[in-house]
This record gives structure tokens, sequence and C-alpha cells, in this order.
């Protein structure tokens, strides 16, 4: 179970160079407590009854400052959409193109890992699978 106190998402997100603000630690902290892969705009809307002066730009912002910063992932398998994802532990992501719900898949031994050219310095993986889900597979059998 991790800590979620204000101070320890403060202390985490200074470690790895964002600065904190009320703001930030909202936002960072609905990622943690909603492991949904919500958009920006999801997030806003939560957000906004507690914070009424927290725009939707603040909370794009905050997001890509900090993705940049690895503090969270971009999952961008939705072409509608920029899902945001608070990683906890390595996994890949599935997406149903029925009803845009993204899930956690968790990764297996036998995923084979492509050639790196010489050189060239891995930062991250993004394993994807497109389908459709099993509640919206039996509404359409």
């Amino acid at each position: 179970m991790e800590i979620k106190t204000t101070r320890h998402i403060s202390e985490m997100m200074a470690s790895r160079g964002v600065r904190p603000s009320a703001q930030r630690i909202a936002i960072l902290r609905y990622l943690m407590d909603h492991p949904v892969h919500p958009t920006a705009e999801e997030i806003h809307k939560s957000l906004i009854h507690e914070m009424p002066t927290l725009s939707l730009t603040t909370v794009y912002n905050t997001l890509k400052l900090m993705a940049s910063h690895n503090v969270v992932d971009i999952l961008c398998i939705d072409p509608r959409n920029a899902h945001f994802d608070y990683p906890t532990h390595p996994h890949a992501h599935m997406w149903c193109r029925e009803c845009g719900r993204i899930f956690d898949a968790p990764l297996t031994a036998d995923i084979d890992i492509p050639h790196v050219h010489s050189g060239f310095r891995v930062e991250g993986i993004d394993l994807y699978y497109k389908g459709t889900c099993e509640k919206c597979s039996t509404k359409t059998s």
C-alpha cells in the first residue's frame, strides 16, 4: 500500500524535479486514488468542486510537466483522448474500442522484446492491446 500523504507526495514530486503546489498535489493524488486512466477533462471535472479556481489548462500543463519528469505516464492508445496513469508497477494496457475504457494488463515473461540498435537508449516501452472488452463483446453477440 502506497502512502499518499501530502508530505509524501510533495517529497516524491520534488525528488523528481517537480515543484509541489496544492494544484499539482491534488492532480497527482487524484491519479493515485483513481487508477482508471482518466483524461485531463475527467480529472478537471472531478477536482473543480474542491478547487474552483483550477483551470483545465492548469490540469493539462501539470500532467505534461509530470509526464516529462516521469511522475505519470501519458497513454496514447485512444485516438480520441490522451489518458493518464500513475504507474505503480510495470504493466501493459488494454483499450476497448466500444466503451473506451482502459484496463491494466499484467506483463508476462513470454513477450518478445525487439532488438535495440547499438547506441539507442530506451527510456520506456508502451505495450497496448486494442480490442473489445468482455462486457462489450457480450452486448454485440
